[in-house]
Order: structure tokens, then sequence, then C-alpha cells
């Protein structure tokens, strides 16, 4: 119950949280990658690796344009560059490959991708259709699932505020991907669609178990209420109504005792797990894994701290107006 005397507090760290995940977005920019940009990316390993200026001399005078160099381990723990260039034809992939490789000792080409702008375009349009639809069900599910609690706040309450949350959470890794693609290089790519998809899935879950008791303990603490009343035809008619013996802060401060350790527990072993891919998993997972442990405590965080006490800062203001 205590979470619940500090709303206003829990909802100015929510709203700053987005604010400045807004800002690094903004100013900073999402690096697209060739999944959603097209083009061609070089993956070189060196038993002895070169200096990246010297890749990037190399590679840029024979493929004129926008280039991108990144360092990379490889899953045999050898050094290397992801070099990331215009779509090239094969003759140029060959030309690139030869002079990469005789950069450093022992250099060898180990992955070549190359994807139209076409191919780019239709994956960037999947990606914001799904996170859309997901959106959508989402809400939609939300309303249909709490659709007999109408009082202090109606079911579509429950929807916009989970909505609210997801923003919340997608904003928080969204943020983390630009920072690392500003310092390091990283690049949006599928595995980042597919770890926000996750992110939606698994915050989504963590909120609507805290409003599931939620429901229960309205439903536990509400008294029936009947009354005689005309309808529109003039009719008499039985209208229910519904008091509580428990105001609602404590009754949503009682649903998170009840959920609280469940929700800790479970972010707790998914970050462990996260954070075990990041530094035993190969080099083309630790952006996905960094990505997913920061939606993992953004989750946690506004599945008890921002959703629980949003609602109950909206019930106050509703039953404020109606007094």
């Amino acid at each position: 119950m205590h979470f619940i005397r500090y709303t206003n507090i829990y909802l100015l760290i929510a709203a700053s949280v987005m604010t400045i995940s807004i800002a690094l977005i903004v100013s900073l920019g999402l690096p697209l990658g060739i999944d959603f940009t097209g083009g061609s990316l070089t993956e070189v390993a060196y038993d002895v690796r070169p200096d990246k200026a010297t890749v990037i001399a190399a590679t840029s005078d024979l493929v004129p344009g926008d280039l991108s160099v990144r360092e990379t381990v490889d899953e045999s723990g050898r050094d290397g560059f992801m070099i990331r260039t215009k779509d090239l034809s094969e003759a140029e992939r060959q030309s690139v490959a030869d002079a990469l490789t005789a950069l450093g000792q022992g250099g060898t080409v180990t992955r070549f991708t190359s994807i139209g702008p076409v191919i780019g375009q239709e994956l960037k349009d999947k990606a914001v259709w799904a996170i859309g639809a997901v959106v959508l069900v989402i809400v939609l599910y939300v309303a249909f699932a709490f659709r007999g609690v109408r009082k202090p706040v109606g079911s579509f309450v429950y929807g916009g505020i989970t909505i609210l949350a997801l923003i919340h959470d997608v904003l928080v890794p969204a943020a983390v991907m630009a920072l690392l693609g500003y310092f390091l290089g990283a690049e949006v790519d599928v595995l980042f669609v597919m770890a926000l998809l996750a992110v939606l899935g698994y915050s989504v879950n963590d909120t609507i178990v805290v409003f599931d008791r939620v429901r229960e303990n309205l439903i536990k603490y509400r008294q029936e209420k009947k009354t005689r009343v005309k309808n529109e035809y003039g009719q008499w008619e039985d209208a229910v109504d519904y008091t509580f013996t428990k105001p609602f802060p404590e009754v949503v401060g009682e649903a998170l005792d009840q959920s609280l350790l469940r929700s800790i527990n479970t972010s707790l072993t998914t970050f462990v797990s996260l954070l075990a891919l990041y530094v035993f998993g190969a080099a083309v997972t630790q952006t996905f894994a960094l990505v997913l442990m920061a939606g993992v405590v953004a989750g946690a965080y506004s599945s008890i701290f921002f959703a629980s006490p949003l609602l109950v800062f909206i019930a106050k203001r509703q039953e404020a107006k109606h007094a």
C-alpha cells in the first residue's frame, strides 16, 4: 500500500524517463541497418586486426558513397570489422573481399549479406505494421477482459494505461539503441524489431497481472445495491449500482502487494538470462540482449511504479470531477 502514497513521484520519474528517451532518439536518431535501407554488409576477421582507419581508407577507394565500419569479435574470438556499404555487384564484392583480407594477418571474410532497397522498404513497412497490430490487439484484449469493471474507471482506461506503459517500455530500449548506434556503431536490424516485440509481450503480461489483481479485489470489496428506476419507456426496472468497502487506492495498493514478489522474481530471472546471453553469446546477439535487458528493466518499473499509480491518479481526477 505504501507504494501508492508516492504516486506523483513515480509518475514524475516515468515522465522524465520518457522525455529523456525521446530527446535521445530525436537528437541521435536510430541508425537503420541494411535490413531496412538496403545495401551490403561484409564481416571480416583477422588473427591480427589492422587499424580501423586503414580499413575505412581501403574500402572507400573501392566503394564510393556512405560507409560504416564497426569493430566486432566473431564466434571463434577473432577480432574483425563489420563494413556496411551500398549494394555491391559480384565484381565489387570480390574486390572488397580481396582488399580487406590483405590488410591484416589471417584475414578472412566470415559473412557477406546483400539486401536491395525494395526488400529493405518492405521489411520496414512490415515491422511498423507488426508493432501496430500488437498494440491494437492489446488494447482490445484489455478492454474486453476488464469489461465488467466500470467503477471507479472504465475498462478502456485500463487499456489506455497499458498502452502508455508500453510506450514507456519501448522508448527506453529505443533510446539505448540510439546510444549504442552513436557510440558503438550499432544498427537497427530485424533482431531489434524482434526485441521490441518481445518487450511488448513481456511488459503487457506483467501489467495485466497487476491489473487483474485490481479487478479481483474490486469484485471482492464491492457491495451490490439495487434501486427501482423508470426506463425510457416509463416502466419500472431494477438498476444495479456498486459501492466499495475499501478506497480505490488501497485496493490498488493491495493488488501491488500481492503481485510485487512475482513481478520482481520474473524480471530478475529474465534479466540474468539475458545477461548470460550478452556475456557468453555471439557478437551478433549482444545488441539484441542489451535492448531486451533495457526493456525488461523498463517493464518492471512501469508495471509497478507507473501503470498502477497512473490508474489511481486518473481515478482521483474522475472522482474530483464528479464531486
